[in-house]
């Protein structure tokens, strides 16, 4: 009887904390149901319509308009240096000068013969007036006078050989000679470079050419100068192309006044044409990448079907992507002017999922960013 007893009230009780889970359960199940989810805190930004100026980008490189090793042109001793590494000279200005010590005594001793021969000239020429003497003779006098002469001209053009001067103003570089050195014909002695204006040469595929033109701008950034593009126009076009690339080699002349840019330098050019493309853009975090498709998650009203409250949802797109500028990336198709995107925080999004813009800390996309630490 009482093994009985004890488990009637073991069945009683058992019921009795099952019913009430069941009940706990049950409200839960209940309260869910009805239960909303917080909206997710995101940041958005307004696709806008915009004209991007259709731009050809490329590497290039740069040279002077003038520039040249100035070189001996003769053997020689150095006898004299009148030039400071690194200054501008002036076109004719004296650079180096060897030994002419040698030529300048043959010089003398040539102009002598040059006197000689011209006195021996105008005295046949009154002799031959007086029939004296024969037209062969006064003949032999005007050869003899035209050889001394070119001797005199020989020995003075080695001499301007042997003073070597600018050939045009620029900036010298380092000194490679030294006084008492021997230079051989063609022993550099310093490097000469016109620096303003300056040459970018690039290439460009030859369907650009219906493009290209005299005079289009072009804007020019490089790794010296960071976010200080330099603007210039194009002044030559090759008129043939790279067998080898079906390249067209294009030369653009670039003012440099303050001598950031130097020959040689690497440099990134875009050619600015005088047409540009439509576009609607967005901010570059605005989009999802992934291998079926890339998407943006736009935000919509959407009103509550019992209270009548309205509520912001976000709809996930699929678009199609164009060109990247800077912060922005325009999107060609799957997306119109006006609508709004997510633009921080579409990676913890799904479609039909609640959001609060929040843009008070939203990042400032930019067309060209320049960041603190470049």
């Amino acid at each position: 009887m009482k093994i009985f007893l004890t488990i009637t009230a073991l069945i009683v009780v058992l019921g009795s904390i099952t019913g009430i889970k069941v009940l706990q359960i049950t409200t839960m199940i209940a309260q869910g149901a009805h239960a909303t989810m917080p909206p997710e805190a995101v940041s958005t930004a307004v696709a806008k319509e915009e004209d991007w100026p259709l731009t050809l980008d490329a590497v290039g490189s740069l040279s002077a308009v003038q520039g040249v090793t100035v070189a001996a042109e003769m053997d020689g001793k150095v006898v004299e240096t009148s030039f400071q590494p690194g200054s501008e000279v002036k076109a004719g200005a004296l650079l180096v000068r060897q030994d002419t010590a040698a030529e300048e005594a043959q010089l003398r001793s040539a102009e002598a013969a040059v006197v000689l021969a011209k006195l021996n000239r105008e005295r046949s020429r009154e002799l031959l007036a007086k029939s004296t003497i024969s037209q062969s003779q006064l003949d032999a006098d005007n050869a003899a006078f035209d050889q001394a002469a070119a001797a005199a001209d020989n020995l003075r053009a080695v001499i301007e050989k042997k003073t070597i001067r600018a050939p045009f103003a620029g900036q010298l570089g380092v000194r490679l000679v030294n006084l008492g050195q021997i230079l051989k014909a063609g022993d550099p002695i310093v490097s000469l470079q016109a620096m303003n204006p300056i040459f970018a040469d690039f290439y460009l595929p030859q369907q650009n050419l219906s493009n290209l033109a005299d005079g289009l701008p072009v804007e020019l950034t490089s790794d010296a100068s960071p976010g200080q593009p330099v603007k210039g126009v194009i002044t030559a076009i090759n008129p043939d192309v790279d067998v080898a690339t079906r390249n067209v080699r294009v030369e653009a002349t670039v003012q440099n006044p303050d001598k950031r840019l130097r020959p040689g330098m690497f440099v990134q050019v875009s050619v600015h044409l005088p047409v540009s493309n439509k576009v609607v853009t967005v901010p570059a975090t605005s989009i999802l990448y992934a291998p079926y498709g890339d998407t943006v998650f736009v935000v919509e009203d959407k009103a509550d079907p019992k209270g009548g409250a309205k509520t912001q949802v976000v709809r996930q797109q699929v678009v199609r992507l164009g060109e990247t500028r800077g912060d922005f990336v325009a999107v060609s198709s799957g997306l119109k002017g006006g609508e709004t995107v997510v633009s921080v925080g579409v990676f913890r999004l799904r479609p039909g999922m609640a959001v609060s813009p929040q843009n008070a800390l939203a990042p400032n996309a930019q067309l060209a960013p320049k960041p603190n630490d470049s």
